[in-house]
């Protein structure tokens, strides 16, 4: 096999020549979003639409990855400023997902054993998050770990294993902390409640009524 196989089969691989050569469209496209005016919300959402090859995610720059292409993301994603996703596997984020700034996605590793890590191999592993998910700032995603639906996850946290869906998670290592139940929906921040014409909003919302109507 060659690496570009080796990596795509989440075995170890070598960054050689022809892996560098797909980086470049990426690289490319990572420069022209970082550089944008970014007060053309447009240009920027044309960028990212190009980058991920998605319609209707966006992005705050910068904003930095190694393909582009290998980020699969649903409807209405948002990353705030300086997200990184390392994206040597395929990283699939669901639904209405949010990042805050400074989250970092890491599909990428290298081998522990240091005459193991030294001969250049490194590797690529799978990250999964669900639908409805808010990853809090300076939030780090390690390998291989996979996020369920309804999660929020706490500014700083590392998450180095699996998070179930519809709880608070955070922490380094990240754990969970509650379960996310819907005596929590008035609620906006700690013990404060959301306004009668706000929560009326929120009620109207056709994503609401499905959500109501799944129970």
């Amino acid at each position: 096999m060659n690496n570009i196989e080796r990596r795509d089969k989440q075995i170890p691989y070598i960054s050689d020549d022809a892996v560098f050569e797909e980086q470049k469209r990426a690289r490319r496209l990572t420069q022209e979003l970082n550089t944008v005016d970014r007060s053309d919300f447009e240009a920027i959402s044309k960028l990212v639409d190009e980058l991920l090859g998605s319609k209707g995610a966006f992005i705050n720059p910068p904003f930095y990855c190694d393909y582009g292409n290998h980020i699969k993301v649903g409807k209405n994603f948002f990353a705030n400023y300086n997200c990184t996703i390392l994206d040597v596997a395929q990283v699939t984020i669901g639904d209405n997902c949010q990042m805050a700034p400074n989250v970092a996605i890491y599909t990428a590793g290298h081998p522990l054993h240091p005459a193991a890590r030294n001969s250049a191999y490194e590797y690529g592993i799978e990250v999964t998050i669900g639908d409805n998910v808010w990853i809090g700032g300076n939030t780090v995603i390690m390998p291989g770990v996979h996020i369920g639906n309804n999660v929020v996850i706490g500014g700083g946290s590392v998450v180095t294993k699996d998070i179930p869906d519809w709880c608070v998670a955070a922490g380094n290592p990240c754990k969970v902390l509650k379960e996310i139940t819907d005596a929590d929906m008035k609620y906006y921040f700690r013990d404060r409640e959301i306004d009668e014409e706000a929560m009326d909003h929120i009620l109207s919302m056709e994503q609401t009524k499905n959500y109501m109507r799944g129970k």
